[in-house]
């Protein structure tokens, strides 16, 4: 199919097991600009863990946030990060994400917003952000949602969830280390890694698939079955797989789209704030009439590694709560043309989304 898309890539990408220590290094070049300060947002996993935090390569006058990832990234908390430390301390020189796919979106979204005026809801869609933003650079501490190479920083808002979604947000830097993730537990490690399963998944199965997405998708595949059907997890290859697998699922959607897990995953995130990667589980375990032999090969990773997906969860929902939720799914229409072509509306509605809802 013909699908034009031009679009940038991540500017510099460090990888390798203890590239983290470099990252000082990175920052260097870039301290002089603006008013020459550097923010450092990381997960609050890492707060009481003194031997992690005294490698963050904080210099005289930069700051430090540490951020829950409990709840997914917001408009209001990006505008009130923003508003506090322009109001006392200026343009910063850079901001640097460290932690799981919150705290990169987090990183994207503050970025942009530095320089833009307004709410951060004004900008949620494509191509809203009028100019571009401060350096950011991701560095992942978990890997699968391949938020450090999308060109989206995902942001739940007052009426809707949406990406802030440009060639700006893209970022500056990254620096994937796989030792990083190697003290993730279990389920967690499970969830997010099947982001990028998903994400794959998802690429190759909709209307706008195409050679380049298919290769990254296709590689990213092969690694999952290698890191959740094969491999121990102890051992040391499996981080470096599932973190490369996490690029090159993140890359996969560069030049296709995601469809109807995370359709569905959207509409969990919004109304009942459950977390991203494990909305993406329960919903793509109820999907074998959408994904089929993806979703028994996800079964059979989740019987491998002996994970838990909830199960019985809309026994619990109102009816009001179903429709809420479908409604969210329904206006993504982007994901739904990419799952079932230009005239969607015609084979999909609401009541067909609620349905996939009550099975969960």
């Amino acid at each position: 199919m013909n699908l034009f898309r031009n679009f940038k890539s991540v500017t510099k990408t460090c990888y390798g097991r203890g590239s983290f220590g470099k990252l000082g290094e990175i920052l260097e070049p870039q301290r002089s600009a603006n008013d020459g300060f550097m923010v450092f947002v990381v997960d609050d996993y890492f707060e009481h863990k003194d031997d992690f935090v005294k490698r963050i390569p904080e210099m005289e006058g930069d700051e430090i946030h540490f951020i829950s990832a409990l709840k997914e990234p917001t408009t209001e908390l990006i505008d009130n990060l923003r508003d506090d430390i322009l109001k006392r301390r200026g343009l910063p020189a850079g901001i640097v994400g460290i932690g799981g796919g919150s705290m990169m979106d987090i990183a994207k979204a503050a970025s942009l917003m530095f320089t833009n005026e307004g709410s951060s809801v004004q900008y949620q869609g494509l191509n809203l952000i009028k100019k571009p933003g401060i350096y950011h650079c991701g560095v992942p501490t978990i890997s699968g949602t391949g938020a450090e190479v999308s060109m989206t920083a995902v942001l739940t808002g007052p009426v809707k969830k949406l990406g802030l979604k440009c060639d700006w947000t893209v970022f500056d830097q990254i620096v994937l280390d796989p030792d990083l993730i190697a003290s993730v537990p279990t389920d967690q490690w499970f969830y997010t890694g099947m982001d990028t399963y998903i994400h794959s998944v998802e690429a190759i199965t909709g209307t706008k698939k195409n050679t380049f997405a298919e290769a990254y998708s296709e590689k990213s595949l092969e690694m999952c079955r290698e890191v959740f059907m094969r491999m121990d997890r102890k051992d040391v290859k499996s981080d470096e797989f599932l973190m490369v697998a996490s690029y090159m699922g993140g890359l996969s959607l560069t030049y296709s789209e995601v469809g109807v897990c995370h359709a569905l995953s959207y509409g969990l995130g919004k109304v009942l704030e459950i977390h991203h990667c494990i909305a993406n589980c329960i919903a793509f375990d109820k999907l074998e009439d959408v994904y089929g032999d993806y979703v028994q090969e996800f079964k059979g990773m989740v019987a491998h590694n002996k994970v838990h997906i909830p199960q019985g969860l809309a026994k619990d929902w109102s009816e009001e709560t179903i429709s809420a939720m479908a409604e969210v799914a329904y206006n993504l229409p982007h994901m739904w043309d990419h799952a079932f072509g230009p005239d969607w509306q015609k084979v999909l509605d609401r009541e067909r989304i609620k349905g996939w809802y009550r099975r969960m």
